[in-house]
């Protein structure tokens, strides 16, 4: 009788186990599913808003090529014109060179910056991100390239306007709305050896990403193409000041 009730019990205690378990198996695939789902969701709504982000694009590259067909008429009737109309085209030239509208070319410098090679391991367990380019980094050559005279600048051939943004974006970099990853290649026409000098300066730029091993070179060169904007830039909040006398 006994060994017919310890036998019962050892049943008992094994179901009890046996359903612990299937009850946590259970609610685990539940959640898996209810993961999975919202994943095949979260992916519907990526790919909604990359066709959304593909035709905005699309449609903002045929207004460009819209207006430059008007731009050209316009030219090509100036031309024809009297001499102050042929005045106006050049300051118009000359706009489109001040505002990243048109292909330039010229002396100047070709920056390449790429990853380190180093590990955090070389330098007693230093953050391994230190090792690896940011926009910050990106910015400060920039930035010395430009306070050096640089007079146009691109970044993986993206011409760089006021309203350009040079940004992390997971493990690429964002400028104009487009991602680049290593190797970084920035392109700025100037003076060479000023620019070239710039970037050289003692605890400047170049040997600040150099302490981590960031690959930098500098190369010299007569002709260098920094291409246009290829953007559109609409303007919705900033206006011209109306000066006194002007029409309304």
């Amino acid at each position: 009788m006994k060994k017919n009730l310890g036998a019962q019990l050892s049943i008992a205690f094994i179901c009890i186990i046996l359903g612990f378990m299937i009850s946590i198996q259970f609610k685990s695939v539940k959640r898996n599913d209810s993961l999975v789902s919202k994943q095949a969701l979260r992916a519907d709504e990526l790919q909604l808003e990359l066709k959304n982000a593909q035709e905005n694009n699309e449609k903002l590259y045929n207004e460009i090529l819209r207006y430059e067909k008007d731009l050209n008429a316009l030219r090509q009737a100036a031309t024809k014109d009297s001499g102050y109309a042929k005045e106006l085209l050049e300051q118009l030239k000359r706009a489109e060179i001040l505002a990243g509208l048109t292909d330039v070319e010229g002396s100047g410098v070709i920056v390449t910056l790429n990853d380190s090679k180093l590990k955090s391991d070389d330098l007693n367990e230093v953050d391994p991100n230190y090792f690896i380019i940011h926009d910050e980094d990106l910015l400060m050559v920039i930035n010395e390239l430009s306070d050096a005279g640089a007079e146009a600048i691109s970044l993986n051939d993206e011409r760089l306007i006021a309203t350009s943004e040079v940004r992390c974006a997971g493990a690429t970099v964002s400028v104009n709305n487009n991602r680049h990853s290593t190797p970084f290649v920035i392109k700025a026409i100037g003076d060479p050896d000023t620019l070239e000098a710039a970037l050289n300066l003692r605890n400047g730029v170049r040997d600040i990403l150099g302490q981590w091993g960031i690959e930098f070179t500098v190369k010299k060169s007569n002709k260098i193409l920094v291409p246009r904007y290829n953007g559109v830039v609409h303007f919705r909040y900033a206006q011209p000041v109306k000066k006194e006398g002007d029409a309304n």
